[in-house]
Formats: C-alpha cells, sequence, structure tokens
C-alpha cells in the first residue's frame, strides 16, 4: 500500500508485493541459467556443423541475459522487502529497478525469436543432442515470456489511474472533497467501478442469459461490490497480511466467545428444556434442508454408496410418476430426495427445481413423524442462487401488524415472494392441507433457503398464525429490527460455530474494512513476514503473533484527517474512516441500513481447545445467543466449514444423540454447495 504506479499507470500490487512472485522466478532463472551453462559446456566443441556457430553465439548470448536478469531480480526482491505496508519509502526505488527489468524483456523476447529461427532453418548437420538442448532453451524463454503476460493480465487494474485522487497537489480537506471537482472526481471515479465490476461480472456469468433482469442484478451488485475498499488505497495483499493479522489478534483477545453474548439460564430452568425440545426439531428439520440440496449434497454425504443409488433410480422411466416434479429430466434430485428424507413418493406434495435469479428451488412435504406440512427452501448451488445472494442492498417488506419500518435482503425477499405466490395462487398450501388438515406448517433452509425461509415464514405469518420456521446458517445481514423482533415468536436460527455467513452484513463487512486498515497501519513488520507467519499460524498453530495491538496518539491523529498523499490510508472520507478511531462495532449509517438475523438464535459451538486434530473426538454444545454476538466478523479457517450442511446436521445429531463424534470442520472442502 499504495498501489505500484508504473508505466504511467497504477497496478493492483503495492511496491513490496514483488518479493514472492521475484523470489520464485530468482529461482527459476538460477535454475534455468545453471542448467543452459552446463549445456554450453557439455556441447562447446560440437558446434562444428554448419550454422553452429550461430547456434553457439545463442547460448553465450542467452548466458549474458540470463546473468543481467538474475541480478535485477535480486535487487527487486531485497528493496521490495524493505519497510513496512504503511511506510514505502525504502521501497522509493522499486518503479526504477521495474523499468530495469522490463527492458530486459526485450532482448529476450527478440533473442527467443530469432532462437526458433535458426534451430528451425540452421541446425541442418548438427547433432541431435545440441540441437535438443537448444530447443530446450528456446522452450524455456517462451515458457517465462508466457507467464509473464499472464502476471501482467493479472495484476492489471482497469482503474489504475496515475493518482487516485483530484489533479490539487495539496492536502485536501473535506471542504475541499465537497467541491465541484472533488464530487465531480469522485462521481467519475464510481462511475468507472461499477462499469469495471459489471464487466466482470458479466464475462462470469457469460453462460447466464443476458435478459433485462439479469442485467439489473449485475448493476446492483457491481454497485455493492465496488463501493468496498474503494475509498482506500489498499491492494489484495494488503487485506490478506491484514486478515492475517485479525485472526491472530482475535485469537489472543479471546473475542470468539464472549459470554456477555450468552442468555444465561440454569440447567433446570424452562429455558433449557425448551433449548432441548428446539434441538430435537431443529435437528430432524436439517434433514430435509439438506436434501433440498438434491443429488449434490447426497453424492458428498454418501461417497461410497451414494453414485450406486443413484444412477439405478435416475435411469428409471416414471414419467406417471414425476408429474409432481418440474426442471429435474433424470428425477436425479428427487431420487436423493427420496434416500434422504425417509420419505415416500406419495408424501411429496410439491417439487420444483425451477432455477432462476431470485427463483429458487423448493419442494412441500408431508412429513408423518412430525405431524407436519413441510416446505424446504434450497440453498446456494448455481450462479444464478449467487446473484441472488450478491443482491444485498435494502428492499421494503410491508407486514401487516408490525410496528416499525419493514425491509430486507432484495434478493431473498424477492425469492420468498417468488415462493409465497407459488404456494398461495397456484393452490400448493390448500392442496397440502385438504390431504392432512390437522397437521402445522414448518418451513426450513438453510443458507440462502434458511434466508429466503424465514422471509416466507413472515409472509405467511398472518394466514397461519401456528407455522414455525428452521433457519440453518442464514446471512446476517437479512432483516430490519421490526422484522427480526416479529419473527422471535416462530423462527429459529441455528448457527454453527464460527461460520462466517450468519455474520456477513454491509455494516459488518465495513466495520471488518476498518479493522483491516488499523492493523495493517500499526504493524511494523514488513508485509512478507505477515504473510509467511499468517500461513504458519493457520496451517500449523502456535501462539498468535505479539504485535500491538492499540495505535498511539500520534498515529490516530494522523487517521483523522482525510490524507491524500503517498502513505495515504484513505482516499476518501467513508463510513469506515470516520470509526477508525472507535472501538464501536459494526458503524451503522444512513447509507447502509442495518440488518439481523430472524428470531432467536441458537448458536453451536465446540468444547475444548480451539485446534484439534481430525481424528479426535469432538463434543458440542448449545446456547442461547443474543444477535450481539454475531455483530463482527471471526477470521478462521473454520469460518467456511462451519457453515457447510453437512457439517451443521452433524453437529446436531451429536446433540440430540449425547454423543461425540469424530469431526475436523476446518477440513471440509469450501467448494462444497453452500
Amino acid at each position: 500500500m499504495p498501489g505500484m504506479v508504473a508505466f504511467g499507470r497504477r497496478w493492483g500490487i503495492a511496491s513490496d508485493d514483488l518479493v514472492f512472485p521475484g523470489a520464485f522466478e530468482l529461482f527459476f532463472r538460477i535454475l534455468w541459467w545453471i542448467g543452459t551453462f552446463i549445456l554450453y559446456t557439455i556441447h562447446k566443441g560440437k558446434f562444428g556443423c554448419p550454422g553452429g556457430g550461430v547456434l553457439h553465439s545463442y547460448l553465450v548470448v542467452l548466458l549474458v541475459l540470463l546473468a543481467l536478469i538474475i541480478l535485477s531480480l535480486c535487487a527487486i526482491v531485497y528493496v521490495s522487502a524493505q519497510g513496512t505496508i504503511t511506510n514505502p519509502g525504502p521501497r522509493r526505488s522499486i518503479p526504477a529497478l521495474v523499468y530495469v527489468r522490463a527492458l530486459l524483456y526485450v532482448p529476450e523476447l527478440v533473442w527467443a525469436c530469432l532462437g526458433a529461427i535458426w534451430v528451425s532453418d540452421d541446425s541442418q548437420g548438427c547433432g541431435p543432442a545440441a540441437v535438443g538442448a537448444i530447443i530446450a532453451a528456446v522452450v524455456a524463454s517462451w515458457i517465462l515470456l508466457l507467464f509473464t503476460g499472464l502476471g501482467v493480465v493479472f495484476v492489471f487494474d482497469p482503474m489504475g489511474s496515475p493518482s487516485r485522487q483530484p489533479a490539487a497537489v495539496e492536502q485536501l480537506g473535506v471542504r475541499d472533497m465537497e467541491s465541484s471537482e472533488g464530487s465531480q472526481f469522485l462521481s467519475t471515479a464510481r462511475s468507472l467501478a461499477i462499469k469495471v465490476w459489471e464487466s466482470r461480472l458479466r464475462l462470469l456469468c457469460c453462460c447466464l442469459p443476458q435478459d433485462e433482469s439479469h442485467r439489473a442484478a449485475f448493476n446492483s451488485i457491481a454497485q455493492l461490490v465496488s463501493g468496498f475498499f474503494s475509498d482506500t488505497d489498499l491492494v489484495p495483499s494488503d487485506i490478506a497480511a491484514g486478515l492475517a493479522l485479525l485472526h491472530q489478534e482475535q485469537d489472543k483477545v479471546g473475542q470468539c466467545r464472549d459470554p456477555d453474548n450468552l442468555l444465561a439460564h440454569s440447567p433446570s430452568s424452562p429455558i433449557e428444556e425448551d433449548l432441548e425440545m428446539e434441538l430435537g426439531k431443529a435437528a430432524h428439520c436439517m434433514k430435509f434442508a439438506a436434501a433440498a440440496y438434491g443429488w449434490p449434497m447426497y453424492i458428498y454425504s454418501n461417497p461410497l454408496t451414494g453414485p450406486c443409488k443413484l444412477t439405478r433410480d435416475c435411469c428409471k422411466t416414471r414419467a406417471a410418476e414425476y408429474d409432481i416434479v418440474g426442471g429435474d429430466h433424470l428425477g436425479c434430485h428427487f431420487s436423493s430426495m427420496l434416500h434422504s428424507t425417509g420419505l415416500q413418493y406419495r408424501d411429496f406434495i410439491y417439487v420444483s427445481f425451477h432455477n432462476q435469479i431470485y427463483e429458487i428451488p423448493f419442494f412441500v412435504a408431508l412429513d408423518h413423524k412430525r405431524e407436519a406440512i413441510l416446505v424446504a427452501v434450497r440453498g446456494t448451488l448455481s450462479l444464478r442462487d449467487v446473484l441472488t445472494d450478491l443482491s444485498a442492498e435494502c428492499e421494503n417488506l410491508p407486514v401487516d401488524g408490525v410496528s416499525g419500518t419493514c425491509y430486507a435482503h432484495k434478493g431473498m425477499s424477492q425469492a420468498a415472494t417468488y415462493i409465497y405466490k407459488k404456494l398461495v395462487n397456484d393452490g400448493i398450501l390448500n392442496q397440502a392441507f385438504s390431504i392432512a388438515p390437522e397437521y402445522k406448517l414448518v418451513i426450513t433452509g438453510h443458507s440462502l433457503g434458511g434466508g429466503t425461509a424465514s422471509l416466507l415464514a413472515i409472509l405467511l405469518r398472518n394466514s397461519f398464525p401456528m407455522l414455525r420456521c428452521y433457519s440453518f446458517s442464514p446471512p446476517g445481514g437479512l432483516m430490519s429490527k421490526a422484522l427480526a423482533e416479529y419473527s422471535k415468536d416462530f423462527v429459529i436460527s441455528v448457527v454453527l460455530g464460527k461460520d462466517l455467513v450468519p455474520r456477513l452484513s454491509i455494516p459488518n463487512v465495513e466495520d471488518l474494512k476498518r479493522r483491516i486498515l488499523k492493523m495493517v497501519s500499526n504493524c511494523n513488520k514488513p508485509k512478507y513476514r505477515i504473510l509467511l507467519q499468517g500461513c504458519w499460524y493457520e496451517m500449523f498453530g502456535g501462539d498468535p503473533d505479539d504485535f500491538p495491538t492499540e495505535m498511539d496518539n500520534r498515529r490516530e491523529e494522523e487517521l483523522s484527517q482525510p490524507l491524500l498523499g503517498e502513505e495515504s490510508l484513505m482516499i476518501r472520507r467513508s463510513t469506515s474512516y470516520q470509526s477508525l478511531g472507535s472501538e464501536d462495532s459494526p458503524v451503522h449509517t444512513a447509507a447502509h441500513l442495518p440488518l439481523f438475523l430472524p428470531g432467536r438464535i441458537l448458536h453451536i459451538t465446540e468444547d475444548g481447545p480451539p485446534r484439534r486434530s481430525c481424528f479426535s473426538q469432538v463434543r458440542y454444545r448449545a446456547e442461547w445467543s443474543s444477535e450481539m454476538a454475531f455483530r463482527s466478523v471471526l477470521i478462521s479457517p473454520r469460518m467456511l466449514a462451519d457453515h457447510m450442511p453437512d457439517a451443521v446436521l452433524h453437529a446436531l445429531s451429536s446433540l440430540t444423540s449425547d454423543r461425540p463424534f469424530s469431526l475436523c470442520p476446518s477440513s471440509l472442502s469450501s467448494s462444497h454447495p453452500t
């Protein structure tokens, strides 16, 4: 930090980001020089063939070029390792060294082209070994040049102007930033950032139809994503270093478990009895929430027997039976649901695998064991679901009988409205209750499905006063305070450990940005050491690194001013900037309305030490928790693993069966559906 300025533009790397790529290239360049020197020594007297003099000269010049490149890389690695993240002064010579290294690419490219020509035209009559040595050198040149080009593309910043500030050289105060020139600059920068992110989303989702709804979603998500860190001069590696420092800081101060956020009660109190009862119901409903994922979840949970069972069922022709199923041509999803839930075909009222943005799959079934009509909503399993997740701006959701402002996550609100119309307007619930009029209505889902299920329960509450909703791992930025309070009578949210998703909201991410800025500005170690120690700590544990946790008065005074120079943290005033010196978390502003988890929160945590082997026995505990326990993001290797549906199901099964089981949540693959 800040981004390195070279060739008249700002790049997506800082001057201290060249240690690892430089050392990596240096290693291979040295090996290549040694190999080329050995080849030259061995074949020195074997270039007497026609054109052999040219091939001999090629190796000699290549050795000289490689030596110059090695020297330039040594200088780049050494200088890049100097200073700290917020003190780039010792690295002032990096742009000049980069120019020198870039100039060396020109003769290297020319020599690689000439080498390819000479090998093809002037190697007739030369020994196969000598020609093979030259071909190997030419191929190595082209491979390294190719990887260099890919590296340049990777660090290219489409928004990288030479200076991310107005043209005025002097430091600008708040009033200056509010001037027409400053406002015009910031407006132009924001528009460019939105366009860049919208283009990236379209490229990433090129397989999706580019209709009006998708274009609107891309624009909405681009506005959201472009806002984060757009007011800072951070590069991705700065964020990674800040996260590594923050994880160790959180472990050191013991923020992972805050007793004040647990609702105290005695073991024999009615709250404890209520907890045990709700745990049993939650464990039962989680089977249906996991089953809604279809065959991917079933195969993942049953890797040995699942493929054989589903292959046999998927290939059967059951057109008459599958009239209730939409969008599942092979029947694999529905077959996995039958296996996962233990229900019969006749127990399913409606199953939909239709999947578009704001329209997610769900099913309705008769749960005879609990005497319930159960609606299960699927979580994230496709790019369309990801777009629904990322449509995180607020949308009005008026509900009769709720006092206060009612608004919710736009993507999930629209998904809940879609399912509500299917259930009510298409008569699905009427059909279910005509079969079992004495049954009660239960709604469930995990992740995206959990958030959508909570909002769907709110929409159906007036029509079905006795309904219950079990929302597993719902997103933290889901609904307004008024709706969250209203839902406490009929919604139970279940959160496992340090799950990231229930702690995700725009204010929480702003708070995370503020904490990252504080950590990187206060650390006096070079970035490469922070990243190396952070990787070691994540993989092998140990004691957290000993570094200052509080800024001194001088540093806080500096950060309270809108600095716009080379060493600035912030390039414009923002919510995180205003709160940088404060410990209040998170910061809620008018720009980002606060959103909360739904209903009562049941938090499941592990007993015992925070780190254990993958084969050790794990025992869980559950408590009623307050929303304040989820008002900041916890950095941990398990922050994604604890979100996985099979991990939640295992934890609930362990609690309800009152026995420990072997589980290593941190080792679960993050590529599993959410």
